[in-house]
C-alpha cells in the first residue's frame, strides 16, 4: 500500500527499493524495549512523588541510617537543582545542616574517646609532635641504633659490591670509611667484574650495593643499593640487623624497641584476651 497523494515516480522508487530484498525474505522484527528500561527525557520534570521532608521529624532524620540519609540528601539536592523553589532549597539546606552537625558530633565524641583512652589510640607518648618531645624521640632512636649497630659488629659484616669506573662506588667508599672508624665493622669489598660468582650468588646487578651477613647463618639481607648517607646507612643497617636476628618481621620492620606495645606496634592489639572496645 502506498500513501495517498504519492506520485507515480515515488511509488515506483519505493517499489524497487523494497524489492532489493528479493521476493521471499524475512527479517526479525525490531526488539520491543522494556518500558522499565526507558530512561526519562532529561528535559522531563522529576516525578511528583519525590521525597519531601514533610513526612520526617528532626529526630527521625538525626537517627536515620547513614546510607538512607545519604540517599535522601541526594534526592533533595536534585530536587532543589531541578526546581529551585524556596521550599526545596530549605529542605536541602536543612539536610546539609543535619549532616554537618552529625559530623561535628562524631568529631567531638572521637576526641573525647581518644583523650580518655589515650594509651590505646594516642601515639603522642611514643611519637610526640611538640619540639621537646621530637628532640627526645630522635635521641632515643639514635641511641637504640647506635647500641644495636655497635654490638652487632662482633658477629656481622658488610659486603661492599663495586664495579670498575663506578663514581658512585667511590663516594660510598668514603662514607663507609667514616662508618668503619665509628663502629669498627669488617667490610669486604667485592669487584663484580672480577668475582662473577659472588655477584651471581647474591644477585647483584647494581653498584654500589651493601649486603649484611651474619656469622653462622646463610641468610643475608641487602642494606642498600646506590649511594647512601651515613645516617641513613645506620638506620637501614639497624633494621637489617634486627631482621636477621629475628627481632622483627615484615609487619613491624620499622618499629623501634621503645615502641613495643604501643600504637606503633601493629600486632600488639592481637594479645590474647584483649578487647579494647569493651568499656568497663
Amino acid at each position: 500500500m502506498f500513501a495517498a497523494g504519492a506520485t507515480a515516480a515515488d511509488q515506483e522508487a519505493r517499489f524497487y527499493d523494497d524489492t532489493r530484498h528479493g521476493w521471499f525474505w524475512y527479517e526479525d522484527p525490531p526488539p520491543v524495549q522494556d518500558e522499565s528500561e526507558i530512561k526519562p527525557d532529561s528535559a522531563s520534570p522529576l516525578p511528583r512523588n519525590i521525597s519531601s521532608l514533610d513526612i520526617y521529624s528532626i529526630d527521625q532524620l538525626w537517627n536515620m541510617y547513614p546510607d538512607d540519609f545519604q540517599e535522601l540528601l541526594n534526592v533533595l539536592q536534585k530536587k532543589a537543582v531541578q526546581t529551585p523553589t524556596e521550599q526545596n532549597i530549605m529542605e536541602y539546606l536543612t539536610m546539609q545542616d543535619i549532616a554537618r552537625r552529625k559530623a561535628l558530633a562524631y568529631t567531638n565524641a572521637t576526641m573525647y574517646v581518644t583523650q580518655k583512652y589515650g594509651e590505646l589510640f594516642n601515639v603522642n607518648h611514643v611519637y610526640p609532635t611538640a619540639g621537646p618531645g621530637i628532640t627526645a624521640r630522635v635521641r632515643m632512636q639514635q641511641n637504640e641504633i647506635f647500641q644495636t649497630v655497635s654490638r652487632a659488629g662482633n658477629d656481622h659484616a658488610l659486603i661492599f659490591f663495586v664495579s670498575p669506573g663506578c663514581s658512585f662506588c667511590e663516594k660510598q667508599a668514603g662514607i663507609l670509611a667514616y662508618f668503619k672508624d665509628k663502629y669498627g665493622w669488617q667490610i669486604k669489598t667485592v669487584d663484580i667484574s672480577r668475582n662473577i660468582n659472588a655477584a651471581a650468588r647474591f644477585n647483584i646487578t647494581i653498584t654500589p650495593t651493601l649486603l649484611l651477613i651474619k656469622k653462622g647463618q646463610e641468610k643475608y639481607m641487602t642494606v642498600t643499593s646506590g649511594v647512601i648517607a651515613l645516617s641513613e646507612l645506620e638506620r637501614k643497617l639497624y633494621r637489617a640487623i634486627r631482621s636477621l636476628q629475628g627481632n622483627t618481621r615484615g609487619d613491624n620492620f620499622l618499629m623501634y624497641d621503645f615502641q613495643k606495645g604501643s600504637a606503633f606496634d601493629p600486632t600488639s592489639i592481637l594479645e590474647k584476651g584483649r578487647q579494647p572496645w569493651k568499656i568497663e
